[in-house]
């Protein structure tokens, strides 16, 4: 957060400083900038870039920074684009399931909140969790791999699609492994393989917001299963079955988003059991895997690893644990239903650019990765203790039910009356960014509740800090509401 406010304030400096320099005239050099306006050499860099972007700018590798010529632009002249309203919608009285997409949920885990405001919305490690020396190094040998810039196999390098096997276990090969261009890109193809438009698919309720947005996207209609403390309920499962005809549930057993629940034991073979007699898959998001925190114990074995007969469609990514421009994932399955997930994949994507794959063999191959996963576990769970310890000492209104022992997130319910949207807008008057939690269910919520991240925050003393001001939003919204009209 303090590294974007910085890069744009140096930039919005170097702006007005332009005008002292004539076209093609040298700008000082990185040094004299870091060491004139006090900023590290990253923010330095990241600061002419944006000029370049910006076409202020030209920067010459071992020269430096000139002020490029002005150019004169003539205004484009105003077009009308009412016309597409109609466009778009002329064929919405025969659409299954409208066609409109709203990535709200998804847009405000990815978006960067303003300048000064704590990051509670996050879905990815901090910069300080990730292991870019680590990426860095990885790239780097990479490129310099015989045939790295060449054309891969459509279904992926063969050595990370046996190292993506080996990760999920059991039977499966690297022959029953895809390589895809992050999770989010991996369960889109599984949708669009596994139903037609204006099918029912099952979800878990609550559920990820892109999982959501992926089925509308798509022309599916969301059905929601509930989910308590040890995941989906297979009795309430098998009913929808038995309601919908719905051939595919998709489901997350570890580490559940948003509520951080893990699937018992004695239901995992009952989900399995009763989406075969259905006739139905079972998408499989295994996302956080790798993000387990140091205390939670022996994992379970992802449900794919468990499956004879094709059932489960795993998709399992290395984004979370690593960066969110590191978009590497596997997508395995096996029998027919692989060759129509391939076949999708290569007609939207032809392949993940080879140079990233041959990064993460790279990368899972070499000492700093088990080290990494280590680091991560750590500072996972000391980051969950310093948020619920805060969180029960300045807002023991909020019910916290369960702790997860992996991920990177708390769900919170909110007492009856307290408005989501009132309390996330005070929330960011305060100073931090918190996620509602409407947009995880794809029907009527049965209570307001909240998901706050952990691990987009650069430390203890953020987290802190962000719970004291959320304190101060919620007192706001009771003094506008009526304290009487919530109950606790």
């Amino acid at each position: 957060m303090q590294e974007r406010s910085s890069v744009g304030d140096l930039a919005e400096r170097l702006r007005q400083e332009l005008n002292r320099y004539s076209p093609g005239g040298k700008l000082p050099s990185s040094r004299a900038l870091v060491e004139q306006y006090r900023v590290s050499p990253v923010t330095v860099s990241r600061a002419l870039a944006q000029l370049a972007a910006e076409g202020l700018v030209v920067t010459r590798p071992g020269a430096g920074a000139f002020r490029t010529h002005p150019r004169t632009t003539t205004p484009a002249p105003a077009g009308d684009t009412s016309w597409q309203e109609v466009a778009l919608s002329a064929d919405a009285a025969t659409d299954l399931v409208p066609r409109s997409v709203d990535a709200s949920g998804v847009v405000v885990s990815l978006a960067a909140p303003p300048p000064g405001v704590i990051e509670f919305t996050g879905g990815y490690l901090h910069p300080s969790l990730q292991p870019e020396q680590a990426l860095a190094a990885a790239l780097s040998r990479a490129a310099r791999r015989p045939g790295a810039w060449g054309r891969p196999p459509l279904e992926g390098l063969v050595e990370l699609r046996e190292w993506f096997a080996r990760g999920i276990g059991g039977a499966v090969s690297a022959a029953e492994v895809l390589i895809a261009a992050g999770g989010q890109s991996a369960l889109t193809i599984a949708l669009r393989a596994l139903a037609t438009p204006g099918a029912p698919v099952l979800v878990e309720s609550p559920t990820y917001p892109g999982m959501l947005a992926i089925a509308r996207a798509a022309g599916l209609r969301p059905v929601p299963v509930p989910v308590d403390a040890d995941g989906v309920r297979p009795e309430l499962l098998a009913d929808a079955f038995r309601a919908t005809g719905a051939r595919v549930f998709i489901c997350q057993p570890l580490f559940q988003n948003p509520t951080g629940a893990v699937l018992a034991p004695e239901r995992r073979g009952e989900v399995l059991r009763i989406a075969r007699e259905a006739g139905a898959f079972v998408v499989e998001d295994d996302f956080v895997r790798r993000l387990v925190h140091e205390d939670a114990g022996a994992l379970p074995r992802p449900l794919a690893a468990e499956d004879a007969d094709g059932v489960v469609v795993h998709v399992g990514s290395l984004t979370k644990a690593t960066s969110p421009s590191f978009r590497v994932c596997a997508l395995a399955a096996r029998g027919p239903v692989l060759e129509r997930l391939r076949a999708i994949q290569v007609v939207d994507t032809f392949f993940v650019p080879r140079p990233l794959q041959e990064a993460a063999l790279e990368l899972v191959g070499s000492p700093a990765w088990p080290r990494h996963l280590r680091s991560i576990s750590a500072a996972l769970r000391s980051r969950r203790d310093t948020m619920t310890s805060a969180l029960r000492l300045n807002l023991p209104e909020l019910a916290l039910p369960h702790i997860p022992s992996g991920g990177y997130h708390l769900w919170l319910r909110l007492p009856e009356g307290m408005s989501e949207p009132a309390l996330t807008a005070a929330a960011l008057r305060a100073g931090v960014a918190i996620t509602p939690g409407r947009p995880y269910f794809s029907a009527e919520p049965p209570a307001g509740h909240l998901r706050l991240s952990f691990a987009a925050v650069a430390g203890a003393g953020e987290i802190a800090e962000g719970v004291r001001r959320l304190r101060t939003a919620y007192d706001e919204v009771l003094r506008g509401a009526g304290a009487e009209t919530v109950r606790p």
